[in-house]
């Protein structure tokens, strides 16, 4: 398979093909992404503003790198972030409306709720460079040493970032009693009360 750095340069060569290959390999990781980020109705059109900047400085594309999936999250980030600095503080607070109510009949919805609402609101005590960081190895399966590249940072300066945020998120008391909660209906226990 060719590399994506191999496509960047038969894009820069003339191949706009090679550009498009390159895009369709990352788009749905992206979206997936940006989608999280930005809800399932902006995520389109941020993300085509991804493909434009991308497309803008692939010049300036660090040609040590064959995988281009980590650049493509740092252009998605930076989207993001203009995004958001665009935006009133309300929009930016997520629209409850469509969750069930309290008194939902499936446990399993309500607990699914409740731990979403904990662990964006521990996500809120992390600071952004933190928070960038876990959601890129946490939500992106990259490594932390891709997540520097994404983020532009020393990948010391990543690894030292996620273990901050792991500490943060590991003291905070709702996402504490929700790993309490998970490791007492965990498989290996179950096994254990058969």
């Amino acid at each position: 398979m060719v590399s994506d750095v191999d496509l960047i340069v038969r894009s820069l060569a003339g191949d706009d093909e090679a550009f498009v290959e390159m895009i369709t390999r990352h788009e749905r990781a992206i979206g997936r992404y940006l989608v999280r980020q930005v809800g399932a109705q902006a995520a389109p059109d941020v993300q085509g503003e991804v493909w434009v900047q991308a497309f803008s400085s692939r010049a300036s594309y660090d040609r040590a790198y064959p995988d281009a999936r980590p650049w493509l999250y740092g252009i998605a980030l930076n989207q993001v972030r203009r995004l958001r600095r665009a935006q009133r503080p309300e929009d930016l607070v997520p629209d409850l409306t469509d969750l069930p109510s309290p008194w939902d009949p499936w446990p399993a919805v309500e607990m699914r709720v409740a731990v979403r609402a904990a662990l964006q609101e521990a996500l809120t005590e992390l600071r952004s460079d933190e928070r960038d960081v876990l959601m890129l190895v946490a939500g992106q399966d990259l490594t932390a040493a891709d997540a520097a590249r994404a983020l532009g940072v020393p990948a010391g300066t990543a690894r030292r970032l996620l273990h901050q945020a792991r500490n943060t998120l590991r003291a905070n008391p709702q996402v504490a009693a929700l790993l309490a909660d998970l490791h007492t209906i965990s498989p290996n226990t179950q096994k254990e009360r058969r």
